[in-house]
C-alpha cells in the first residue's frame, strides 16, 4: 500500500483520536502531522499490518512528551467548532471532551485506544503493558464512567 493510501485509511481515525486526548484541533491537526512523517520516515520497518498501532501509539507518546514538558493537560479554548455542517455538533463535541477529560488519564488512554483508535485488547495491552484482560476491565471502566459523567450533564 503507498503512502497516500495509508493517509486516507488512517489519518481520520488518527486525527480523532488525537482531538479527543488534547482537545486541541490544532494541536491534534499537529500530532497527526506527526505521526504519519513518523511512519513515512520509518518506511519499511513499519509493518503495514500494525501501522495503524504504530500511529496511535506515536500520538500517545508524543502527547505524554508534552505533557511531561508542559506539567498541565490543555484545555479546549472557547469558541472552537467541529468541522461540520450541523452547528450543534460542535456543542456535542465539546460536551464529550470535557466529560472524557474527568476520567484518568490511563483510563481515557484506553477508552480512546479502543474506541477512537480501533485497536483491540490485545493491541492496547502491548502498547500499554497492561494484560489484555486489565485493558479489557480499564476500557469497560472508562466507558461506565464516560456513560454517567455525560448522563449527569443532560
Amino acid at each position: 500500500m503507498g503512502f497516500g493510501a495509508l493517509y486516507e485509511r488512517h489519518a481520520r481515525d488518527v486525527y480523532r483520536f488525537a482531538l479527543a486526548l488534547t482537545g486541541n484541533v490544532a494541536q491534534a491537526e499537529d500530532l497527526t502531522a506527526e505521526a504519519f512523517l513518523r511512519v513515512w520516515q520509518a518506511g519499511e520497518r513499519v509493518d503495514q499490518l500494525t501501522v495503524r498501532g504504530y500511529l496511535i501509539a506515536t500520538v500517545r507518546n508524543l502527547i505524554r512528551s508534552q505533557y511531561r514538558r508542559e506539567k498541565r493537560l490543555v484545555q479546549m479554548p472557547d469558541g472552537v467548532q467541529a468541522p461540520a455542517l450541523d452547528p450543534n455538533v460542535h456543542l456535542e463535541l465539546e460536551r464529550v471532551l470535557l466529560a472524557l477529560d474527568q476520567l484518568d488519564s490511563a483510563d481515557r488512554e484506553v477508552l480512546l485506544m479502543r474506541a477512537e483508535g480501533g485497536l483491540s485488547y490485545e493491541e492496547i495491552a502491548e502498547l500499554t503493558g497492561l494484560t489484555e484482560v486489565a485493558a479489557r476491565s480499564r476500557a469497560h471502566r472508562a466507558r461506565k464512567r464516560l456513560t454517567e459523567a455525560l448522563c449527569q450533564k443532560k
